[in-house]
Formats: C-alpha cells, sequence, structure tokens
C-alpha cells in the first residue's frame, strides 16, 4: 500500500465516520443556533483538537494502554459520562432559567456562557474523554501505515484528513443554520435546542457508562 492509497482509503472510511449524526454533529449544532457561527467553529476545532491528540497517540502506540488496561479503559469511560452528563445537564438547567437567551446583532448573547475558548474546550474535552474514540483510532490507523513510513507521521497524517473532513461536514452544518439564523436564534428556539441537546448529551453519557467494550 502507497502513501497516497493509505490516505485515500482511510478518507473513505473517515468520511462515513464523519457524516454518522453523533455527539460532535449535536455539540456543534447546539453551539450554532445558540451562540453563533464563531462559536459553532470554535466547538468543531476543539473536537478536530481531540481526534488529533488520538490520532497521534495511536500512531505512536499510547492510546494501547486502553486495548490493554480494563482499568484505564473503564476510568476514561467514566470520566467521560460525567463529563457528558454534566455538560447535558447544565444545558437542561440553563434552558429552564427564569433569565432567556438574547440575541444581538445576530449573535448569541447569555449569562454566564463562556467565550470561544469556552466553546473549544467543550469540543475538545468530548472527545478526548470519549474511550470509543481512542479505540477507533488505535484499531484503524494501524491498518493503514504503510510498511517504511513514519509512524508518527503518518498518525498525524491520518487524523489531519479525518480533521479535514469533519471541518467540511461542520462548515456545512454551521452555514446552513446560520442562513436560517431568524428562526433557530428565537429565544424560544434556543431553549429547545438546548433542552433536546442536553437530553441527548445525558443520554450519550448514560449510553457511555454502561457499554462495555
Amino acid at each position: 500500500m502507497t502513501i497516497d492509497q493509505a490516505l485515500l482509503s482511510f478518507a473513505v472510511v473517515a468520511a462515513l465516520l464523519t457524516i454518522i449524526p453523533g455527539l460532535d454533529t449535536v455539540l456543534v449544532l447546539r453551539s450554532s443556533i445558540s451562540q453563533g457561527r464563531l462559536h459553532g467553529y470554535a466547538t468543531a476545532l476543539g473536537i478536530n483538537a481531540g481526534a488529533m491528540a488520538w490520532g497521534i497517540a495511536a500512531a505512536v502506540g499510547a492510546s494501547a494502554l486502553l486495548a490493554a488496561s480494563e482499568t484505564a479503559f473503564t476510568v476514561l469511560k467514566l470520566a467521560g459520562a460525567l463529563y457528558m452528563a454534566w455538560l447535558g445537564a447544565t444545558m437542561l438547567w440553563r434552558s429552564f432559567s427564569s433569565k432567556p437567551a438574547t440575541v444581538v446583532a445576530g449573535q448569541q448573547v447569555s449569562a454566564g456562557r463562556g467565550g470561544l475558548l469556552l466553546s473549544w474546550a467543550k469540543g475538545a474535552g468530548t472527545n478526548l474523554l470519549n474511550p470509543k474514540v481512542g479505540v477507533f483510532y488505535i484499531a484503524m490507523i494501524p491498518q493503514f501505515i504503510p510498511d517504511g513510513t513514519s509512524t508518527l507521521l503518518m498518525g498525524v497524517a491520518l487524523a489531519g484528513v479525518h480533521n479535514l473532513l469533519g471541518l467540511a461536514w461542520f462548515s456545512v452544518i454551521i452555514n446552513g443554520t446560520h442562513l436560517v439564523r431568524g428562526t433557530f436564534q428565537r429565544p424560544g428556539f434556543i431553549r429547545w435546542t438546548d433542552r433536546v441537546t442536553g437530553t441527548a448529551l445525558i443520554g450519550f453519557g448514560a449510553s457511555l457508562a454502561l457499554k462495555s467494550r
């Protein structure tokens, strides 16, 4: 297998994984609707940063600990489940707050919401604390590293391909949301978005906590 063949083959797998609706899509959609396009991109870049970290870890063998140690896998799984549940509970709590969200100049503004760095951190944290992402990378990346190539560089390149595809998909979601922001950014719609997303996050967390490898 040549480098070009490896990258192309992995791109097909990564594309299928990217377009399947999941937690990443839910987070980016929610950020775009309730906080605006910049926060949507900040969340997307955070998710990509988490994916790149897992890709590098898989390439150098660090994430092999997840495959070898049941304890390590369980600890990371529970930490990720608690993190998702906390994010979901926070969104639900804010959706029932007496202070409704408001929109100013086409951007979402509400009390207690952090800046772009916080949106980035939420995206990154979601991926970094999800051992399923690590298991995917450690299972897939070694299969697409041609003989005689740098394991680390190929790991970075493969994760980069996944990131580019992810960013393209997230851009469709973010900009599509922006085109109809007049409807999506109404306070009532934002409340229901937070409630649906919060419930979904709690569900993802519970599913992650209860599932085995």
